[in-house]
């Protein structure tokens, strides 16, 4: 039977890596954040990774590349913040201590520092 409490869903915050064996292909990765539902923290670990396994594909650009997309990472999952899934419900939250470093990578962040 399928439960319907927001307590058992869960964020997974996975990573993709794009591959190719064309030496042109620049290698290029995908943040994905995937609500899964579970009886158990351990449970949810175990559905995000085989998640992301059945995700993996490969295929042919359009500019006839070979391109692979594999995981990389299951970085981190997570029992939803909020009790109710309405309009601006917290979902999931991480905390850091380098702007810079998370500056690097945020490509949304424009490049400049606040």
């Amino acid at each position: 039977m399928e439960s319907n409490t927001i307590n058992d869903l869960y964020v997974a915050i996975i990573i993709y890596e794009a591959s190719s064996p064309d030496p042109s292909f620049k290698p290029m990765f995908e943040e994905c954040f995937v609500l899964i539902r579970a009886d158990s923290d351990e449970q949810a670990i175990a559905r995000a990774e085989q998640r992301s396994k059945d995700q993996e594909t490969c295929y042919d650009n359009a500019t006839g590349q070979e391109i692979r997309w594999s995981l990389k990472r299951v970085v981190d999952v997570s029992r939803i913040l909020s009790d109710n899934l309405d309009d601006g419900a917290e979902i999931y939250a991480r905390h850091f201590t380098n702007y810079d470093a998370y500056h690097t990578f945020e490509p949304l962040l424009g490049g400049t520092l606040d």
